[in-house]
């Protein structure tokens, strides 16, 4: 069993449950909206809380946009335009060194009753003349959620995470830091450097 494959579980449990929450979550936003108490989409509850009572809520830091790429629709979704638009993202926002190569893989599809999930692996690395096969790599895991009960025109929601970290990330909400990447490589380069064989 390869070493990143024992992450994969992780990261797709990780994505599951934060997808459930997101589903849960709206349906008590619709209960509320039903029930007359109103929510300010995009705010947190305590954020909607000031805002309801009059007050005002300012964040401690500047509002910076997050970069984003235009996601694919329900209807336009493939494997192959997804590994697409995952290479897009990642050239197009992400910030890291030349150094860094990445690969691509598609892991399978897992049917739930009102979507399909289809897994896609990133694996990282940084080879080097003298090491062309790194010791460690840094693998980031990403799930496109394609409804089927939402219309064809909507967008397929992504989510991603980078293994050993239990947050799960959206496409345009997070900043990414090429730190988690090194983080991640050091962690298994040290976890090697301390087995002995």
């Amino acid at each position: 069993m390869d070493a990143d494959d024992a992450y994969l579980g992780q990261a797709n449990y990780l994505v599951d449950q934060a997808i459930d929450f997101a589903v849960q979550q709206l349906a008590e936003v619709t209960d509320n909206a039903v029930e007359g108490v109103a929510t300010v989409p995009g705010l947190s509850r305590e954020a909607s809380a000031i805002k309801k009572r009059g007050g005002t809520y300012l964040s401690q830091y500047p509002e910076q946009p997050v970069p984003d790429i235009d996601w694919l629709r329900i209807g336009e979704f493939s494997v192959d335009r997804a590994e697409a638009k995952i290479e897009q993202f990642i050239r197009e926002t992400w910030e890291f060194d030349a150094s860094w190569l990445f690969c691509i893989d598609y892991l399978g599809e897992d049917a739930a009753e009102f979507d399909s999930r289809h897994r896609f692996r990133v694996r990282w690395s940084v080879p080097t003349r003298r090491k062309p096969v790194p010791r460690a790599t840094a693998c980031v895991y990403f799930t496109f959620s394609v409804s089927r009960i939402k219309p064809a025109d909507h967008l397929v929601d992504v989510f991603y995470v980078f293994e050993t970290n239990r947050l799960v990330h959206r496409p345009g909400e997070t900043r990414f830091r090429e730190k988690w990447l090194k983080d991640i490589v050091e962690s298994k380069a040290e976890l090697l450097r301390e087995i002995e064989f």
